[in-house]
């Protein structure tokens, strides 16, 4: 059993004082309460009593999820131990808008045991993933995957760092998982998803072996989860705060791109009429040398990973505790990058 206090119920003033930076008396008591929608991680907003009124007066402690399927999947992934040397590593050093924590805290002998405290950025709040939101908003989020990608654009440490790298030696495993889930994620979302959709993501999945074999993508820090439900709008600065970096990666930028545009815009036909102007936006931001990686090149990969986000539909719905809201927004997220992926003939390119 973990010795690490991941979960509120387990915490004292004395350890949180001290976590936070501050004596353990100075810290007389605390309450939380949920917040979030986190599908493998349990999120609370920790209300804080000082002694004299000099720390935080919230924070959010973020945990490792109560659901045991949620937690195992978690642990087989890594997803906590890519997230915790995320803030130890990168954070502080990329210019990414990402909160700040005080406090990150893994039990080496339990990766499924995992804590973060970390600031609290009310009164920004998330979009709804399931309404979706407009351009102006999806631009504010591609700002931040540009500042993101290019702090360590083909950096030659990425492809050497173990731990950004777990799912290179997972692509078989993969894809014979979704050999396996695939039939059973259609029979659950039969009637709700178009079928030009499901029989497109049989044609991907019979060729998985071929989309995941390109090798001369640039490589960045790739976020892997880039969504509305893993963003806060806005902070003090009008930007977007960007969340949840358990899916972080040495791999290619564009994926982190097409899902972002892909998953928020709720009506297909505003995609369409705004993602070139988008992508040329994240490039412009991107900030290159002229001719490192031009628009062509970008929207040739962008059509090409318009799979990513029906791919974690798929994947995160079949992994994870089923809830209700968990299956439509796994749906939702399938059917709009199911949508694009169509749109710009994706299957084509692979």
């Amino acid at each position: 059993m973990s010795g690490l206090l991941d979960h509120p119920e387990k915490m004292t003033a004395d350890w949180l004082a001290e976590k936070l930076g501050f004596a353990a008396a100075a810290l007389t008591g605390f309450s939380y309460t949920p917040v979030g929608t986190g599908q493998v991680g349990d999120s609370y907003r920790l209300t804080l009593d000082w002694a004299n009124g000099e720390g935080p007066a919230t924070v959010i402690a973020k945990c490792s999820a109560a659901d045991e399927t949620s937690r195992e999947t978690a642990r087989n992934m890594n997803l906590y131990e890519i997230e915790a040397n995320w803030y130890r590593d990168y954070a502080a050093h990329v210019p990414v808008r990402a909160p700040y924590t005080y406090f990150v805290g893994l039990d080496e002998g339990d990766i499924g045991s995992f804590v973060m405290l970390m600031e609290d950025m009310a009164p920004a709040k998330q979009i709804s993933q399931m309404r979706g939101c407009g351009a102006d908003d999806v631009a504010l989020a591609l700002n931040e995957a540009a500042l993101l990608h290019a702090a360590a654009w083909n950096d030659p440490q990425l492809p050497e760092t173990p731990w950004l790298n777990y799912g290179k030696g997972r692509k078989e495993f993969i894809g014979q998982l979704l050999v396996g889930v695939y039939p059973e994620w259609c029979a659950r979302y039969q009637g709700r998803i178009e079928p030009a959709i499901m029989d497109m993501g049989q044609k991907l999945v019979d060729r998985y072996d071929r989309y995941t074999s390109i090798e001369d993508d640039p490589t960045v820090l790739s976020h892997g989860d880039f969504r509305l439900d893993n963003m806060l709008f806005y902070d003090a600065n009008r930007r977007a705060v960007i969340l949840d970096w358990q899916t972080l990666s040495a791999g290619p930028p564009m994926p982190d791109v097409a899902y972002c545009i892909s998953t928020s815009f709720a009506d297909p036909a505003e995609r369409a009429a705004h993602e070139e102007a988008l992508v040329a936006g994240y490039l412009e931001r991107l900030g290159l040398p002229e001719g490192q990686y031009d628009f062509q090149r970008a929207w040739h990969d962008y059509r090409r990973y318009a799979f990513t986000g029906f791919l974690m539909g798929v994947l995160s719905a079949m992994l994870v505790e089923r809830t209700e809201r968990g299956d439509e927004m796994f749906a939702v997220m399938a059917e709009r990058s199911g949508y694009q992926a169509l749109h710009h003939d994706s299957l084509a390119l692979i």
